[in-house]
């Protein structure tokens, strides 16, 4: 399996068409990988090596473990000039919001503003309505879990064609759309079943769940973010970039065909309005900050054991390969046996994984600047399976 087959279908933000079959055209390598600091980690190297063969332009890699933090780069971050990809790149994290999101929503909880068994309707009044939808009848947990029906707006046809192929994505990637206008595209679709009869992934879910959070406290959804956790774990390359296109420095350029298979040209999408994502996959990190966040989450050290016990609740029945999900949080089983929790993420020009052991002590970070190819996945099964 790749990251397409058991993220992209399911947890990325879909800004990016999710594409199967290997890549036709190969980038460059960018003579092999350069790690920096730890030691081991063999076979990991090899994987992410492995996935800029196999065609995107380059890989950064960071884990942590008992032996201390390890890091490495493959490829290239500059297509044009050649420039290496860098261990502290800042890149678009994609679906990885979604477990920021859920974690200042069960924040929330423990401070007794809300309940996950509220009502969408309670918080966002009239605004779930439309073609069978009836937010009266999903609650927040259900939003977090997917067990929702809410339509994904990301898979509208004309959504599709307007902001990921690339005869619209060239023309439209700066529009600025409001989450109510994203909402309104999903409730021109039916449900896809009625709330808690199935799981479907949809980012509909996290966009109205990010709406909560600016309903529940009057602040942007970022600034919750940004006090909640980027703050307090000292995460100095994560941000809710709003309406904000370019990446922070330093950061490498990103990569997509912007078309539904993986043939013809490569285009430079690093320049985008990730609003088109809000609080579905519109997050700016880093390597080390994701393994810094996801290792203090399971640690307990952002939830009370309730919240956290809740978030690491799963649907079990899931149609993703290998991972149960929670409240914003994959449990991933690999094939040695061991479980890792954390997210995947797709956006434009940018695939990423971040997960850790349930102790919090492992993790690994990991970020391709390309949509249409390598094995991310593979790269987490031999960090945690490769010895």
């Amino acid at each position: 399996m790749t990251v397409r087959t058991r993220w992209t279908a399911a947890t990325a933000v879909a800004l990016s068409v999710a594409l199967a079959g290997p890549a036709v055209a190969a980038g460059p390598a960018g003579g092999g990988g350069r790690p920096a600091g730890g030691g081991g980690h063999e076979a990991t190297r090899e994987a992410a090596e492995a996935a800029v063969e196999a065609g995107v332009p380059g890989v950064t890699v960071t884990a942590k473990d008992r032996r201390g933090t390890w890091s490495m780069t493959a490829g290239v971050g500059d297509l044009a000039t050649g420039r290496p990809r860098s261990a502290r790149d800042h890149y678009r994290v994609g679906s990885v919001t979604k477990t920021f999101v859920a974690t200042v929503l069960l924040q929330l909880e423990a401070e007794g503003r809300l309940s996950l068994d509220d009502t969408v309707e309670r918080w966002l009044p009239g605004l779930v309505r439309g073609h069978g939808h009836d937010g009266r009848a999903i609650t927040l947990r259900r939003l977090l879990n997917h067990t929702s029906g809410v339509y994904d707006y990301t898979d509208d046809r004309t959504f599709v064609e307007t902001y990921v192929l690339a005869d619209g994505f060239l023309k439209h990637r700066y529009d600025r759309r409001t989450p109510e206008d994203l909402i309104a595209v999903a409730m021109a679709h039916p449900p896809r079943f009625a709330p808690g009869a199935s799981w479907s992934y949809s980012n509909t879910n996290y966009t109205l769940a990010a709406l909560v959070i600016e309903r529940v406290t009057g602040h942007s959804y970022g600034a919750e973010v940004r006090d909640r956790i980027v703050e307090p774990l000292g995460l100095t390359g994560t941000s809710v970039p709003g309406t904000r296109p370019t990446l922070p420095r330093p950061s490498s350029r990103a990569y997509s065909k912007l078309a539904e298979d993986t043939t013809g040209p490569t285009y430079d999408v690093t320049e985008l309005n990730p609003a088109l994502a809000f609080g579905s996959g519109d997050m700016v990190s880093t390597s080390a900050d994701l393994g810094r966040f996801y290792s203090a989450l399971l640690r307990g050290r952002l939830l009370p054991p309730a919240q956290l016990k809740a978030m690491k609740t799963t649907v079990t029945d899931t149609p993703i390969p290998d991972v149960d999900y929670g409240l914003g949080l994959g449990d991933i089983t690999l094939s040695c046996g061991v479980h890792v929790w954390g997210h995947g993420g797709d956006i434009h020009g940018s695939s990423t994984e971040a997960v850790t052991t349930a102790d919090g002590r492992h993790t690994l970070a990991l970020n391709v600047n390309g949509d249409w190819s390598g094995d991310t996945e593979a790269v987490v099964e031999a960090e945690f399976c490769g010895g």
